[in-house]
């Protein structure tokens, strides 16, 4: 089996676990600009961006990163990912603005 084979293989197995999950983030302004991300749901999880947008895609990434670890290594996964499917509910999402003149 060849690495993308085994890559393929592990992602699949991912997906077969988890088909999507929603996590809390808890983000904060930086002094010095910028935001920083961390989630009750995802122990060890800190993203930071420049944008409240940045900052969430930054820490959707690494929540993936932290499943995809837990599923290599073996270990177990956060309890935000053991769910099947999450359920529907209302989402805040951040929308980037154009800069007004």
């Amino acid at each position: 089996m060849s690495l993308g084979d085994a890559d393929m293989t592990r992602r699949r197995r991912i997906r077969q676990d988890v088909d999507e999950a929603l996590i809390r983030l808890d983000i904060s302004s930086l002094a010095d600009g910028g935001y920083l991300a961390t989630s009750p749901d995802v122990p060890g999880l800190v993203a930071e961006g420049r944008t409240l947008t940045e900052t969430a895609e930054i820490a959707q990434d690494v929540a993936r990163k932290i499943l995809e670890s837990c599923v290599e290594h073996g270990d177990p996964l956060p309890p935000a990912f053991r769910k099947r499917r999450a359920r529907a509910q209302a989402l805040t999402v951040p929308v980037g603005l154009p800069a007004q003149r």
